[in-house]
């Protein structure tokens, strides 16, 4: 089956729906609070609203910078990413109470596209578990050998039916809406990172691997979600 091809400005439009739908939340809880600080006088509301004001601010600013390497340029072409930014900014984003992220990679530099689809496979990993859980982020290897896995375990852990499609580029009716634009820019960039990703799903959780193209096709049966 053919990959399918989804039009630059489409794609552009698309992921910039998907970062603002990220940002508005937060930022629009600022302005709310910022409307209480001028219009409220007693001193526990005006407490509750510079609360409110700091931990928007902190989740936008997170949002942002996760947003910044999984979707942005982050550098010229050819540009290496430290991993362990990219640590730093899945933490501030995912690690909360609920969420626990295990990450068990060197701190090196790799290739952006590389570093994206991790900070990518994490949002999937994230999805999968609405009710909190575990995350695990594995990178081993070095260089053009290097592997990635993440898997995501928690109460009702599933994965939206048409995940593994998107990743393989192959959509449902031949289209990609807001919804799955993420999981598809992932398939996206795994190809350009010429990596292979299989999904497995099981009632535990998910685990979706990425590997190098060259070891791939040593490796049968590697096609739930090939990209």
């Amino acid at each position: 089956m053919s990959v399918f091809a989804l039009d630059a400005l489409d794609l552009a439009a698309l992921l910039c729906s998907r970062v603002c739908h990220d940002v508005i939340s937060p930022v629009g809880a600022i302005v709310n609070g910022l409307e209480v600080l001028e219009d409220e006088k007693d001193a526990d509301m005006r407490a509750f609203a510079v609360d409110l004001i700091k931990k928007s601010a902190r989740t936008a600013s997170a949002r942002l910078q996760f947003c910044r390497l999984a979707f942005g340029a982050a550098g010229s072409a050819g540009a290496l990413i430290d991993t362990g930014d990219a640590e730093n900014v899945t933490r501030n984003l995912i690690g909360d109470d609920r969420t626990k992220l295990e990450w068990n990679a060197p701190r090196v530099l790799m290739p952006k596209n590389k570093v994206k689809l991790v900070l990518n496979l994490c949002l999937i990993a994230a999805a999968a578990i609405p009710r909190g859980g575990v995350i695990n982020v594995t990178i081993t290897g070095a260089d053009e050998t290097a592997a990635i896995k993440v898997s995501a375990t928690g109460t009702n852990a599933r994965l939206a039916h048409a995940v593994p499609a998107l990743l393989a580029g192959t959509p449902e009716n031949d289209s990609v809406d807001a919804h799955g634009i993420q999981a598809f820019y992932t398939g996206l960039v795994a190809r350009a990172s010429g990596m292979s990703l299989k999904v497995d799903v099981a009632p535990e959780g998910i685990v979706i691997a990425a590997t190098p193209d060259a070891i791939a096709a040593e490796t049968p049966n590697n096609s739930e979600a090939a990209a």
